[in-house]
């Protein structure tokens, strides 16, 4: 249990963080989150540890927010205030949950012979099209497509489907 909280402590605190907009606020939701992970361990079901805990510290952040909502409305005197940000909880979320995939994705890339490395990173984490490819790497487009074709190949024949996709 030490260890998964020393692992993940930032990331939890900074999931709270974005939604709470308060240090202390913060703090209370991230150990909050994790009292609620060792509760809801037997639960798990191996579908990505960080993702399912950034789950549980998002919705802890929610739950927090909504009692200080409640306290500022019970004391409009409050020095405290919230502050509501509409649909961007959400995309915190959605945020977080991309960039595992995507750190998933890039260490997988990294297996890949060099060849193939590079066209993929290219193309599908630094988001360049063909033409750019083509210029930066000094050939012709129709090579960028071959070499993109022979790289995706490559993974078809030598990844299983089930350990890249989630």
């Amino acid at each position: 249990m030490r260890t998964l909280i020393d692992k993940y402590s930032q990331h939890v605190y900074h999931v709270a963080y974005s939604v709470l907009r308060n240090d202390q606020e913060a703090q209370d939701a991230a150990q909050e989150a994790f009292i609620q992970m060792y509760k809801s361990l037997p639960d798990y079901r191996s579908e990505g540890f960080k993702t399912w805990l950034t789950r549980i510290a998002f919705h802890k952040a929610i739950d927090a927010k909504r009692k200080l909502g409640r306290r500022a409305a019970e004391d409009p005197g409050g020095e405290e205030k919230i502050i509501n940000m509409p649909g961007r909880d959400e995309d915190v979320l959605t945020r977080l949950v991309r960039e595992e995939r995507q750190d998933k994705l890039r260490e997988r890339i990294n297996q890949l012979p060099a060849q193939h490395r590079d066209i993929i990173t290219a193309y599908y984490l630094s988001e360049k099209n063909y033409e750019q490819i083509a210029s930066d790497a000094q050939v012709a487009v129709k090579t960028v497509e071959s070499r993109l074709y022979r790289a995706r190949q490559w993974i078809r024949k030598h990844w299983k489907e089930d350990e890249w996709r989630e």
